[in-house]
Parts: structure tokens; sequence; C-alpha cells
């Protein structure tokens, strides 16, 4: 990403010198809140920690809006939304079938925001709603060929998206980001909510 393009686009990751990392001017170092404050960043207790542990959360926070633009950009040509991609791929990732309850449960949302997707995806032909052949009050969502064709298109756009976002970041910087959001996506046991 160029200098103007982060000049333009208020929610881009922040840069070390407007981001805590290192002060812009020298009179800043000891300003709250700037990389000159002591204490343990991300040390609960410790002096600073809680305002970079602030500055963490916003830039968290930029980056995921940020995101989501660059994947609507994507969809776009697609002629799907981002949360309609993301059931459509939740649909595809089952062995069977799945219910709207399923779909809910999966995507730890409302049953009713589940209608609304799959009502979309059905208008445009990506899935169809089809009754369980063992429990007909069960209606189950199946993928048709179109859906599976938008699936293969998906695919690309998300790694054009992917690759706008990590574009400034090496293979090594990657590899540690992919560790680092895995430990916060997926805490385990003890860091659950």
């Amino acid at each position: 990403m160029s200098t103007t393009d982060r000049t333009s686009d208020p929610d881009a990751p922040a840069r070390a010198d407007d981001a805590g990392g290192v002060p812009a001017r020298a009179e800043d170092a000891g300003t709250p809140g700037r990389a000159g404050v002591p204490g343990t960043p991300g040390v609960p207790g410790t002096p600073g920690a809680s305002d970079a542990d602030g500055l963490l959360a916003e830039q968290l926070l930029r980056l995921t809006r940020r995101l989501h633009r660059i994947q609507k950009r994507h969809l776009e040509p697609v002629g799907i939304t981002p949360a309609q991609s993301r059931l459509l791929r939740t649909v595809a990732a089952f062995g069977e079938p799945p219910r709207m309850a399923d779909l809910a449960a999966r995507l730890e949302v409302v049953p009713r925001a589940v209608t609304s997707l799959v009502d979309g995806l059905e208008t445009a032909g990506r899935v169809r709603r089809a009754p369980d052949p063992d429990n007909r009050r069960v209606i189950r969502i199946e993928l048709t060929d179109a859906g599976r064709a938008t699936l293969r298109e998906l695919r690309s756009a998300r790694r054009a998206a992917a690759e706008d976002i990590l574009a400034p970041l090496t293979a090594e910087q990657r590899e540690v980001l992919g560790g680092l959001l895995t430990a916060l996506v997926d805490p385990g046991p003890e860091g659950g909510c």
C-alpha cells in the first residue's frame, strides 16, 4: 500500500509513527499513549499496559473494517455479499445438507438471520431448500450447481482480497501473524468466553 493510500484511507493500518511504535516527534516520547510510556505493554497492572492494549484493540478494529471493505470490493463482481459468502462456504463445509438450525449454530447468529441469507441465495439460484428424506418436516439447505460455481469464484476473490491486505508482509511475518490470529480466534478452554 502506498503512502497516499494510507493517508486517504482513515482505516488503513497505522504506521509506526502514529501507532505507538516510534514517536513521530521527539517531544511525543513522554506523552501518554505513545511509545515512550514506561511499563510493559500488554501486561496488566503495569503502567502503560492499558494504553497499549487500547491502541492494539483500536488497530484490530481498524483492520477489521478495512478487511470488510476489501472483501466487499472483491465480492461485488461475483454478485454476493460477505455474509452470503460466509453462509455459502458454511453450507459447503457440512458433510450433508445442513438444517437452518445447524447453520445458525455454526455461524453463531439467530436463525432469522440465516433465513434472510438463504432467501437471497435461493433467489439467486445458489442454494435450494429440500425436505429431509427421513423427516419431511425438516428442511435442509443444498448447494446448487450455480452455488458450487460461485464457491469457485469466491476462492479466487478471497485470495485476491488476502493478497491486498497481506502484501506488505513477508512470508515469515504472515506465518507469525497466522499463529497470533489462531491464538486469538481459538484461545482454548481457559481463554474462552
